[in-house]
């Protein structure tokens, strides 16, 4: 199986309008023009009509992260991949596949209980993008290729969870790390594991050895220069949006990035520089330092 990119995430809120204003007016996405009004909030940051889709909902959570695969042969091959390791799934509706604006999708759970979709054939409006608050682009690719950017899911599972994503679904190894928040000896620490899919970016899914009741560890998005960085980081500061990480400068991907809390009781990292690599000539690694700088989380 080779997934392409992170396509879109789908979010469940108490109050979707709180998403509309921290995905414009903080973030700098706009709301997706193309999308109906139909009481969801959708929210846009390149050719596609949209990649975040917030829903109401009696909880603030992530509840579910869509994989592109690259057609319509892709997506029966891993149908077919996954009915041969024994994964159950199932087929989205008519409904939903309007909903997501793709061609067909297939909706299953990972061994930590994370909600996932295999879609292909997602729609380009080539609605022009306009930042409410002047970001020109975001990195998403060519088209959107290299996707939204990346998310770190709850995997309490973790071996398991791991051996899923690599044997399963097809991602590769990129880094590995392991943290230890006592001088204990005993303490068992928590794993972190990233992995790859078939475009240049450093990484489009991490699993933490971890459960989550939002869902969600955090999701990344990347912007083209540090001072969009700085600008976003003044306008959270502004309307006192909580900072869960300082600036600063990870090691393995090497992204300048911040984070800051969400409606969504999970955090987002803004940053600019990750990371792009060529898969044929890269090693697997072990980081032991998680940034050269900052990232100073404050709990």
């Amino acid at each position: 199986m080779k997934v392409k990119s992170l396509g879109y995430v789908l979010i469940e809120s108490t109050d979707p309008q709180n998403w509309l204003e921290f995905g414009t007016n903080v973030v700098g996405m706009m709301a997706a023009p193309t999308m109906p009004d139909d009481g969801n909030v959708y929210l846009k940051m390149d050719a596609r009509p949209y990649r975040f889709a917030i829903t109401k909902g009696e909880t603030d959570r992530l509840l579910l992260s869509g994989f592109e695969l690259g057609g319509e042969e892709e997506f029966n091959a891993a149908k077919q991949e996954l009915e041969a390791a024994g994964v159950s799934f199932e087929h989205g509706t008519a409904e939903e596949l309007q909903a997501r604006r793709v061609k067909d999708l297939v909706r299953l759970q990972d061994p930590s209980e994370n909600t996932i979709e295999l879609y292909w054939g997602s729609d380009l409006d080539y609605a022009k993008f306009i930042s409410p608050v002047g970001i020109a682009e975001f990195e998403t690719g060519v088209s959107g290729d290299m996707g939204l950017g990346h998310v770190v899911l709850p995997a309490p599972a973790l071996q398991v969870t791991h051996k899923f994503y690599r044997e399963v679904l097809g991602f590769g190894q990129v880094d590995q790390m392991h943290f230890k928040f006592t001088d204990d000896p005993a303490d068992p620490g928590q794993g972190l594991h990233f992995l790859h899919v078939d475009n240049p970016r450093h990484h489009t899914l991490a699993l933490y050895e971890a459960p989550m009741p939002s869902g969600c560890v955090h999701l990344m998005m990347e912007v083209k220069t540090i001072d969009e960085v700085g600008y976003c980081l003044d306008r959270v500061q502004e309307k006192e949006i909580p900072i869960v990480s300082t600036l600063g400068r990870h090691t393995n991907d090497e992204m300048i990035s911040f984070y800051c809390a969400t409606p969504g009781g999970f955090a987002l990292e803004f940053g600019c520089g990750g990371r792009q690599v060529d898969w044929s000539t890269y090693t697997p690694t072990v980081s032991t330092l998680p940034s050269f700088w900052g990232h100073k989380f404050q709990g």
